[in-house]
């Protein structure tokens, strides 16, 4: 157990943020991905809905889930940290330096604010393309004449 805690000390901080950062690179990469095909298509060469749905949603799901989860991996940072903290504390044999304990606990909460710094973006762009994904939607039912059909 003592080599868990030695690993998750000197690691921690860097699965939790790499982690972050694979997550911020993904839904930087389609949300780009997504704004180009959306600037660039022409809902006239649609002939069914279902079709234009399947290709307008496209990786939305993605950008959608890393939004919902990236707090939750920084929390789970801040979790670990907190918990190596305390594990410090226990083993400092009534040696307890507050000034170290609270550095520790301040790390500890930078995971979460970059899972938080992650989310917030993410939702902002899933939001907006949503948004864009509806409206071509519409283009597409009023160049064919429908009205009130739910997609």
């Amino acid at each position: 157990m003592p080599q868990l805690f030695e690993f998750l000390h000197n690691y921690i901080d860097y699965i939790i943020l790499g982690l972050l950062g694979l997550m911020s690179f993904l839904m930087i990469w389609f949300v780009i991905e997504r704004f180009i095909f959306l600037s660039k298509i022409n809902v006239a060469h649609y002939t069914n809905i279902h079709e234009l749905d399947i290709d307008l949603q496209r990786n939305l799901t993605i950008i959608s889930t890393i939004g919902s989860n990236a707090p939750y991996v920084g929390l789970l940072g801040t979790v670990i940290g907190i918990l190596l903290t305390f594990y410090e504390l226990g083993h400092s044999g009534g040696d307890i330096d507050a000034a170290a304990i609270m550095l520790n606990l301040s790390l500890a909460l930078k995971a979460t604010a970059v899972g938080i710094l992650v989310a917030i973006p993410s939702m902002v762009f899933y939001n907006g393309l949503s948004r864009k994904v509806e409206v071509n939607r519409l283009k597409w039912k009023a160049l064919n004449g429908q009205k009130n059909i739910g997609a």
